[in-house]
Parts: structure tokens; C-alpha cells; sequence
């Protein structure tokens, strides 16, 4: 009986707010600093500056996804921006 009184409690305090913010404030910007120094190493250093650009906007779409992702009601925002642009 107490052990299961102890589980409920444990299992109220549990969330997964630890780990998202984790990610955005550590892995983001690291993964943002790894993409930008092998952009940088594999397509700057050779002159393909085009090729690095056309990396970049995929990388700039990627960047849009996760922030969405991450974000509570930016999908909501962002419909009632362009259901705006028709409606006036």
C-alpha cells in the first residue's frame, strides 16, 4: 500500500519539460554550430558558394520544422496569419 502511494506521487512529479529544455538551450545550438562549420569546410574552402547556399535553405526549412515543433501554438499563429492575408 505505501509502495503505491509513493509510485503516484512519483508519477505526478514526472514531466518531459527537463528534457525539451535540455534540447533547445544545449543540443540546438550545437547541432546549429556543427552544420555551420561543415557548411563552411566542405562547400567554402572549394569556392562552391552556390552549393553552399543551396545547403543552407535546406538547413533554413529544417530550422523552420523545429521550430514548430517546439513551439506550442505557432501552427495555430501561423494559419490565422495567412487565413488573414485573404479575409482581410
Amino acid at each position: 500500500m505505501i509502495a503505491m502511494t509513493t509510485l503516484e506521487i512519483a508519477q505526478e512529479g514526472l514531466g518531459t519539460s527537463g528534457v525539451r529544455e535540455w534540447i533547445l538551450n544545449n543540443l540546438i545550438p550545437l547541432l546549429l554550430l556543427v552544420v555551420a562549420l561543415l557548411l563552411l569546410w566542405l562547400g567554402g574552402g572549394k569556392g562552391d558558394n552556390a552549393g553552399v547556399m543551396r545547403r543552407l535553405g535546406g538547413v533554413i526549412v529544417a530550422l523552420a520544422i523545429i521550430g514548430l515543433a517546439v513551439t506550442t501554438d505557432a501552427g495555430q499563429n501561423i494559419g490565422q496569419w495567412i487565413a488573414g492575408l485573404f479575409t482581410g
